[in-house]
């Protein structure tokens, strides 16, 4: 695959985490679920697995924040299996904010494998760890 390629890959990757965590953050479940191709599913530890859009708008309606909060995604490193396959490895702090200001709650580590479906890349899995 050429340089240009991947680049191209990797831009259209880090766009997707990022809409997705724009869209967590402030609540948007069904921009959330948009982001998932059908069969999508999302992995977390201590749960059984969350496959498909209906699963995963229930689930996302559920987590819906109730107060300020932010995902901040770094260190994402993108691997290309070809043009319309890709996977990426993010580390993940989740921050809150109470009455003291923003506290930082949980530190993660996202494994995700992406799928470009009409020329749109989107999730096919994300495999969320805790850090503790």
């Amino acid at each position: 695959m050429s340089e240009s390629t991947q680049a191209w890959v990797a831009a259209g990757v880090r766009a997707v985490i990022g809409a997705h965590t724009h869209a967590q953050d402030a609540g948007r479940t069904d921009d959330i679920v948009a982001l998932y191709t059908p069969d999508g599913v999302l992995e977390l530890p201590g749960t059984d697995p969350v496959q498909g859009h209906d699963a995963l708008r229930e689930a996302f309606k559920g987590w819906a924040p109730t107060q300020p909060q932010l995902h901040m995604v770094t260190n994402t490193i993108v691997g290309s299996a070809g043009p319309d396959e890709a996977t990426a490895s993010s580390d993940v702090l989740f921050f809150q904010r109470g009455e003291a200001g923003w506290a930082p709650l949980v530190a993660g580590h996202y494994e995700d494998t992406f799928r470009r479906v009409d020329g749109n890349w989107m999730f096919q899995r994300r495999v969320t760890t805790y850090q503790v």
